[in-house]
């Protein structure tokens, strides 16, 4: 497993490990896909800015995905009596840069962003398809494609230069990830697959 500074990406690693998807993390990646020394930039408005890094590549049947993931917390109060509101707040350039990675490897990649809810206790069943327990502390996942994302994305804060899904379009755009067995996928289905 390699070496993680944030808890989120810990969980996330044993979560992957757990459903023997196959996967290589960002650093590994990055320094075979770079030469020393180079510096990318994204495209955008305030061009040109360094490209950011996103966090692991899954290998799928078909499609491989370049994942970003997106900690969140959910504290105790708002997984009792209802969900409240599940934060998918990304900055503009997490957006850009990974939309760069993605036309970067090319055919057969897509970028997507999974937000990794840090939970204070076991989620309902209702609120989250996709649970597990790391270390004492629980995590809820939801994954969305870039595309999709940034098809419905509206701007959160112009200052922190942040953007974000509406309620309705988190819910009807976001996925769980993985399944055990299942072809990478459709609109609506899991992202990736597990090994069998």
């Amino acid at each position: 497993m390699a070496q993680r500074r944030h808890h989120y990406e810990a969980a996330f690693e044993h979560y992957l490990r757990d459903r023997r998807v196959p996967y290589v993390a960002v650093n590994e990646a990055r320094k075979a896909l770079l030469p020393e020394g180079s510096r990318l930039t994204a495209a955008g408005p305030d061009s040109p800015r360094g490209l950011k890094s996103f966090d692991f590549v899954l290998y799928g049947s078909g499609v491989n995905l370049l994942i970003e993931i997106k900690g969140r917390r959910i504290a105790r109060r708002r997984t009792r009596g209802g969900r409240g509101r599940l934060e998918s707040w990304v900055t503009e350039d997490d957006a850009q840069s990974l939309g760069t990675w993605e036309r970067l490897f090319g055919e057969g990649f897509w970028a997507a962003f999974v937000f990794l809810y840090w939970c204070d206790e076991m989620p309902p069943a209702s609120l989250f398809e996709e649970t597990f327990e790391f270390r004492g502390r629980w995590y809820a996942v939801r994954a969305i494609r870039l595309g999709d994302y940034t098809g419905a994305m509206k701007p959160r804060s112009s200052r922190w230069r942040t953007v974000h899904l509406s309620t309705g379009d988190f819910d009807r755009l976001s996925t769980t990830l993985c399944a055990r067995s299942a072809a990478l996928p459709g609109p609506g289905a899991p992202l990736a697959s597990g090994a069998s």
